[in-house]
């Protein structure tokens, strides 16, 4: 069965964009080491450590993406051609102009969270679900169905911005560090989500 896993690149100070949606420094550890990560468009490959490398490969066995219509729009809707190369569903009022695209993997859910995550738990089916977009993320842990969270930790404080957390309903969280690797400017983290306590 798919489990819903979140992860994003955020700063020290738990920022994953600045006020205007750039990343400043953030992903430098895209393109700081000797081991090549090819991606599903031809036009990226990423150059990373051994470690980074480990991490990313496992990031990109997801079975389907769920995202936001607002990381959506500033992507691009990644020209139709997502680096991981996975099935997409995207959460949305409506459906942009110029979608559904002939031959572009990209379903657009605009009935509700939980349809949404209906919709990409088939397209992933035994593989993960992964989730993109602080929104999406934080309705998966409102709604007790986010088994895991990855953060790669980023050596910036960005002042301001976009929060990976913010406005969570189910807070407080508890989490289990089940992992951590050190990469070139950047620290993977993973964290359990545990069950909540009833009060």
């Amino acid at each position: 069965m798919a489990r819903l896993v979140a992860e994003m690149t955020m700063s020290l100070d738990g920022f994953i964009a600045l006020p205007d949606d750039s990343i400043g420094g953030l992903f430098d550890w895209y393109e700081n080491g000797p081991v090549e990560v090819p991606t599903a468009r031809p036009d990226m490959t990423w150059h990373v450590t051994e470690a980074s490398a480990e991490h990313l490969r496992r990031t990109m066995s997801a079975g389907a993406l769920l995202v936001g219509r607002r990381i959506f729009d500033i992507t691009h809707g990644w020209d139709g051609n997502h680096p991981i190369g996975c099935p997409i569903v995207v959460l949305s009022h409506s459906v942009p102009d110029g979608w559904p695209r002939d031959g572009v993997p990209y379903t657009f859910v605009t009935s509700g969270f939980q349809e949404a995550v209906a919709e990409a738990e088939k397209l992933a089916g035994d593989k993960d679900v992964g989730l993109a977009g602080p929104d999406v993320i934080r309705q998966a842990l409102d709604a007790g169905l986010l088994a895991e969270i990855r953060v790669n930790l980023a050596p910036w404080l960005l002042g301001s911005g976009i929060r990976f957390f913010d406005h969570l309903r189910s807070a407080p969280v508890k989490l289990e560090r089940t992992r951590v690797i050190e990469g070139d400017g950047v620290t993977h983290l993973y964290f359990n989500v545990l069950p909540r306590p009833d009060y």
